[in-house]
């Protein structure tokens, strides 16, 4: 190969027809593969592949789907089935459809070691798994989502890459000298010949919407983003992306998951913002969590229940520059004037499941009474939903951390890491080995539970709350502005109210174990029972909430177990 300006070396080869295998040979000594790689059939150890790019698309008049309409639905290729790939996804579309999805958000695949892992190891970004069918595969799943209406979310991890296989540091540099993540060494965003690492990490994201007709990339935690330059990657990312999706004549969004609670990650540039998309709540999912399960360890500790719940509902961030005992400083900006379409809110996601030892979905930890309620909290909230793959139905397998390292002293490292990091909450339980297969298998959906019993009432509530999300327009408009929340502290009742121009809706939230007699303002009017998590039609004991009320300004209610009613007002004919 022969030199070019800047570090770049250059050279065409003729004859090489797709499935050609290569690699590189650096100074003479050391055969690595392509670190841009578009498929590593053999895995991260061996040669790169040549593919074809070109793919015969059905989707010439998709253009996405505003953000707004998003109902996330957050998928593992490698635990969805149990064949672990894309093509086994595809049947599947039509009744996620049908459920009432709009968007998969997919867990990354970029390629990483082996075949079992969450897919935070990848090395090789621009390379998509080769045992969930590779980039052809990913193209296919792809075009049927579109198929059916549904957008698709990649999520995609610019903050480090995994430890094994990971040779890009050969190539150039690409990492920094001194800063470190909590998973390895930082990317040089801001140093020296950092221009071309950042072209590199856009180029990437680029590939993703231009040839694969991805709708959205998910940015894995930018809090681990070093970046101290006067025009952050990130906003040269947004602007890039943006920017091409506008001339493509099609909706793309950027979505950034943050544990730092700043409001400026979706504020606008002229405020000093980055202008992503929307960002991950974690707020919302602590407080419900604690209201749920009154667990308070680790980052559970700073939320007390209920109350934080009503606060994440009329703000978004329930940390918004009070000192966290958890970190031991003040956390977070106020999110008072960010929209409710900016924040994507949840009951559980992988992290929230595999951050404890033997990975307990919520269904192992709650009742169905309160899943159905949480279900309600998330679903009838003024922001995008997101589900985690078999949360629908009360999945009842765990979802722990595993990977399938092939290197003993990284398997002992990763082993030794996650310990550390479940020390922090003092489980009681001990960690299920992350290497172990067995590890992986148990996270394998049994997705046949879907239409039995208690699985499939819960699977049907989820339907019927997100078609009333869907309808009602009262609960189409995701604005925090038009949401009025009332915090019944002495019965642990939320009332949330909501409207758009002649809709208006209310619902009560109840985190008790007993009944509750509850008083509560209502404007006056003609008011109709849509929904009612007590109700025997989903498997509930039974409501002695009215069908119709016709308040003057008060509701007095009593209150079943861990419920939630939803009201919507109407006339008497």
């Amino acid at each position: 190969m022969q030199p070019l300006e800047g570090g770049y070396f250059s050279a065409e080869v003729d004859k090489i027809a797709v499935g050609a295998r290569y690699r590189y040979c650096l100074d003479g000594q050391w055969e690595r593969p392509d670190p841009a790689s578009r498929f590593q059939p053999e895995g991260v150890h061996g040669p790169s592949e040549v593919v074809n790019r070109n793919f015969a698309w059905t989707d010439h008049g998709w253009s996405g789907i505003p953000l707004e309409e998003y109902v996330l639905y957050e998928l593992h290729v490698g635990t969805f089935t149990p064949q672990g790939t894309f093509d086994a996804i595809i049947p599947r579309i039509s009744e996620l459809a049908a459920l009432g999805i709009t968007a998969i958000e997919l867990m990354p695949m970029a390629q990483f070691p082996g075949t079992r892992n969450w897919g935070y190891d990848g090395v090789y970004p621009y390379a998509v798994q080769n045992s969930y069918g590779g980039p052809v595969a990913l193209k296919r799943f792809i075009n049927a989502c579109h198929q059916q209406g549904m957008a698709v979310v990649l999520d995609v991890v610019y903050n480090h890459l995994g430890p094994e296989g990971n040779c890009l540091a050969d190539f150039g540099p690409y990492f920094a000298d001194l800063d470190r993540t909590p998973w390895g060494q930082a990317l040089n965003f801001d140093g020296p010949k950092s221009d071309d690492v950042r072209r590199y990490f856009v180029e990437n994201a680029l590939q993703w919407i231009v040839e694969f007709h991805v709708d959205g990339l998910r940015l894995d935690a930018i809090h681990a983003i070093v970046d101290r330059s006067a025009r952050p990657f990130l906003e040269e990312l947004r602007s890039l992306i943006h920017a091409r999706a506008n001339r493509l004549h099609r909706h793309v969004c950027l979505i950034a998951e943050s544990n730092r609670n700043d409001a400026r990650v979706v504020s606008p540039c002229h405020a000093g913002g980055l202008e992503l998309d929307a960002v991950w709540n974690d707020d919302f999912h602590h407080s419900l969590h604690v209201s749920l399960t009154r667990e308070q360890n680790g980052y559970y500790q700073d939320f007390s229940g209920p109350e934080d719940l009503a606060r994440a509902f009329q703000q978004g961030f329930v940390y918004e520059g009070q000192y966290s005992k958890y970190r031991q400083r003040l956390q977070g900006s106020s999110s008072r004037k960010i929209s409710g379409h900016r924040f994507i809110v949840f009951a559980q996601n992988h992290d929230q499941v595999g951050n404890r030892p033997t990975g307990q979905r919520l269904a192992q930890l709650v009742s169905f009474e309160q899943l159905k309620l949480a279900a309600a909290a998330v679903l009838l909230s003024p922001y995008v939903p997101l589900l985690f793959m078999g949360e629908e139905y009360g999945e009842p397998g765990p979802f722990p951390y595993f990977v399938s390292h092939s290197d003993p002293a990284i398997i002992e490292f990763v082993r030794n890491g996650r310990r550390t990091d479940l020390a922090r909450f003092r489980w009681d339980e001990e960690m299920v080995d992350p290497q172990d297969e067995a590890t992986f298998c148990r996270s394998i959906l049994n997705w046949k539970l879907r239409t039995a019993g208690h699985h499939g009432l819960l699977w049907s509530f989820h339907q019927e709350l997100l078609r009333l999300r869907r309808n009602v327009p009262a609960l189409v408009r995701l604005d925090k502005d038009a949401l009025q929340v009332t915090m019944l502290a002495e019965t642990k009742a939320i009332v949330l109210r909501r409207w758009n121009e002649s809709s208006h809706i209310f619902a009560v939230l109840h985190f008790a174990d007993e009944p509750s007699q509850s008083r509560f303002p209502v404007p006056a009017g003609y008011w109709k029972r849509k929904l009612d998590s007590a109700d025997p039609r989903w498997g509930g004991g039974g409501s002695q909430a009215s069908d119709v009320l016709v308040p003057h300004g008060v509701v007095e209610m009593i209150l079943s177990p861990w419920s939630a009613v939803l009201y919507e007002e109407t006339t008497t004919s």
